[in-house]
């Protein structure tokens, strides 16, 4: 590993930073995001850093001040504001306590920051009070744990990194290993770093640059230990390859969801969905393959501080010997439940009373292991799935590292495991705002258009992850790319057209493979045709016919198969139209196929409903745009439009506007607000048409 230290870079954040936060949170600032740039040091909130400052106050004391990061920060993007300022001198003195559990600590924390805005700091900040140095780094860096993590680890770090680092057991992150590491210090204060036994790395130094590149220093002798030592190789039998893998996780993701989703007993709202995203990398596919695939990955994370993202251990399911849905959901259901009953066991074997630990309702894996198909990552949404698949990600290589020097991988035992996963201070991280659609992934067609990108962007705003679908080309990526740019990992852009089975199928596979499965379809996509029977080319119909009819029917039988195998219920709302209950004159093909498609909505609602799948309808009068975004629709037929009432395009969609009870504009935001009372079930409704039309008494549905 290289040092990325750059003198000049960090005179630029020196200059940015240091009027309002001060020279050294400025250098500290830049530190920490050197160290969070490398995913083999840190990971998604992992790690923390500290420096020791002075500050002056409203009565121009000045005060020792210890900024150390907030918990759950992200290194990689952290901000001066992420590190939290403490009163030095008085976390010193804790010290001198012979105990100070959980929440004694943090009320100590929460008592003596300097600023009462600033967040609950890092669980190792006693860590970084005690130890003297001004800049001290912590990180789980993948080659340390590589040593540290086997039965013989400490002889292991002390011939890979020499007599340079201290080496302390393992003991419980926050008061006692505080403790443990000032004793240690104490005892013999001229090393340059201490390795922390199954848990991590910790550099000091009297610069930024000097404690950061202490951890480049020592990660790469480690590194480089481990590569003179990496003399094996994994034994496989078969070896599955990435293109097979992908086509078992499109056959079984949607079975494997549907059996992680929690039942909640609200009759509208029955499950609490997962999204599960694959890990399906060669290095995965080989090491789930190999004779010690299974001795290897089914044991504990490298640190305590992954455990709150990928629990104690993952499931291992082995395929069964017939490859269909009935084999494989009932091996599914049967291993998840076989998981369940043994994850309480071990919590009954570990519970304690008291503050320190609570109890975890949800018994279900984070991490799945299925051979020949790769890894499943499941998280309430895809933030938390991305989060576990990168550990794992991690995880995976540093045990296949072990395994290729011939060790033997051993992690924390029961009761840390335990203790380390139910502590508040840690399940606290996980704390987040809850959206109404947080884990729903949703489809919708014709998103490029002024209703569809409305209705995208109104489902994004509540949570859901959506796959924008519509006719390949600049308009399907422009709204992909701006959507993205507001909900980052949530969006997804698949080309799709609706005539097409092969097409439709296809953009099911991309989803399933992008989040696991699909809980809501939002059918839009269609297209006009304006003029009079007696002219109607019989062609132009037809084309119609295919995209508003045979599009509608190829969606309603996607989600179909597809909600039956997943087993969880779902939601499709039809984005209908006006003109099926008050048909245009010229506006026949629109009007009637329109109606075709509406009427195979009903009776979808009719056939699925004892799969728990509700089927609604959305029937909105004309929306012209969504900001700059313009309808497609109102592109083909606003012309003749105009024309027949002698009208530009601003009076065109005054006279809409005026027609209506209500004297309203209808936009793509009201047709978004239709489609979520559906998607998020405030009434018990299927089958129903909701009016979208300021109020027109000839187009309401009887």
């Amino acid at each position: 590993m290289k040092s990325r230290w750059s003198d000049q870079e960090a005179e630029r954040f020196v200059a940015r930073y240091a009027r309002r936060w001060g020279r050294d949170l400025a250098l500290r600032t830049y530190a920490s995001r050197l160290l969070g740039r490398e995913p083999s040091l840190v990971l998604h909130g992992g790690g923390n850093t500290s420096v020791k400052t002075q500050i002056t106050n409203l009565l121009q004391d000045r005060i020792s001040a210890l900024m150390v990061k907030a918990s759950g920060h992200d290194l990689a993007r952290i901000e001066p504001e992420g590190h939290t300022g403490l009163d030095l001198s008085h976390l010193v003195r804790l010290q001198n306590l012979e105990q100070l559990d959980d929440r004694q600590m943090v009320d100590e924390f929460m008592t003596h920051r300097l600023d009462p805005r600033s967040q609950v700091p890092s669980i190792e900040t006693l860590v970084h009070a005690f130890l003297p140095a001004k800049f001290i780094d912590h990180c789980h860096a993948d080659s340390i744990l590589a040593l540290t993590n086997q039965p013989h680890g400490a002889a292991l770090v002390q011939e890979a990194l020499g007599d340079g680092v201290l080496v302390l057991d393992y003991f419980e992150p926050g008061f006692s290993l505080a403790k443990a590491s000032a004793a240690a210090f104490r005892h013999d204060p001229g090393r340059t770093g201490m390795v922390w036994m199954r848990h991590g790395l910790v550099t000091w130094g009297q610069t930024a640059r000097e404690s950061y590149e202490a951890t480049i220093d020592l990660v790469s002798r480690a590194e480089a230990f481990l590569a003179r030592k990496a003399t094996r190789s994994l034994s496989l039998e078969v070896r599955t390859s990435p293109e097979a893998a992908r086509s078992g996780w499109n056959r079984v993701a949607p079975i494997l969801r549907g059996l992680l989703a929690r039942p909640t007993g609200h009759p509208d709202r029955p499950w609490e969905r997962v999204v599960l995203i694959p890990l399906l990398s060669q290095g995965t596919l080989d090491l789930l393959d190999s004779h010690e695939g299974r001795s290897l990955a089914v044991t504990p994370p490298l640190t305590a501080d992954h455990l709150i993202r990928i629990r104690n251990l993952p499931l291992w399911i082995e395929p069964p010997e017939n490859d269909d849905s009935h084999a494989w959901k009932e091996r599914i259901r049967k291993a998840l439940s076989d998981y369940s009953e043994e994850y309480e066991a071990f919590a009954q074997r570990h519970r304690r009373p008291g503050p320190e630990t609570g109890s975890a309702a949800d018994l279900s894996p984070r991490l799945i292991l299925i051979p020949g198909i790769g890894a499943a990552c499941a998280g309430r949404d895809v933030k938390a799935a991305g989060i576990a698949r990168d550990i794992a990600r991690q995880t995976f290589m540093v045990k296949a590292r072990i395994a290729r020097m011939g060790g033997t991988y051993q992690g924390l035992d029961e009761s840390h495991l335990y203790l380390m996963e139910h502590r508040g201070i840690q399940q606290a991280k996980l704390a987040g705002g809850e959206k109404p659609l947080r884990s729903h992934v949703a489809v919708v067609t014709g998103a490029a258009g002024a209703i569809g990108s409305g209705i995208s962007r109104g489902l994004l705003e509540e949570g859901c992850h959506v796959a924008v679908t519509d006719l390949p080309g600049d308009r399907l990526e422009s709204l992909a790319a701006e959507l993205n740019g507001r909900f980052p990992n949530r969006v997804t852009a698949v080309p799709l057209d609706v005539t097409s089975t092969r097409s439709v199928a296809a953009a099911f596979d991309s989803i399933i493979l992008e989040w696991g499965g699909v809980d809501l379809v939002v059918i839009n996509a269609g297209i006009a045709l304006t003029g009079s029977l007696a002219e109607m080319d019989s062609g132009e119909f037809r084309k119609s016919e295919r995209v508003n009819v045979e599009g509608t029917l190829h969606l309603l039988s996607g989600a179909a198969r597809h909600f039956r195998l997943q087993g969880t219920g779902g939601d499709v709302v039809l984005v209908s139209t006006k003109n099926v209950f008050a048909p245009g004159a010229g506006f026949g093909a629109y009007s009637a196929t329109k109606a075709a498609s509406h009427q195979l909505a009903r009776i979808a609602s009719l056939e699925l409903a004892e799969f728990g799948v509700r089927v609604n309808m959305v029937a909105p009068d004309a929306v012209f745009s969504d900001g700059a975004r313009r309808s497609g629709l109102w592109e083909q037929v606003g012309p003749d439009r105009m024309r027949a009432r002698g009208l530009d395009q601003e009076g065109l969609e005054e006279y809409y506007r005026k027609r209506n009870l209500l004297q309203a504009r209808v936009t793509a935001d009201h047709v978004a607000r239709a489609v979520l009372f559906f998607a998020s079930r405030q009434t018990p409704t299927t089958g129903a048409t909701l009016p979208v039309d300021g109020g027109l008494p000839d187009a309401t549905p009887r």
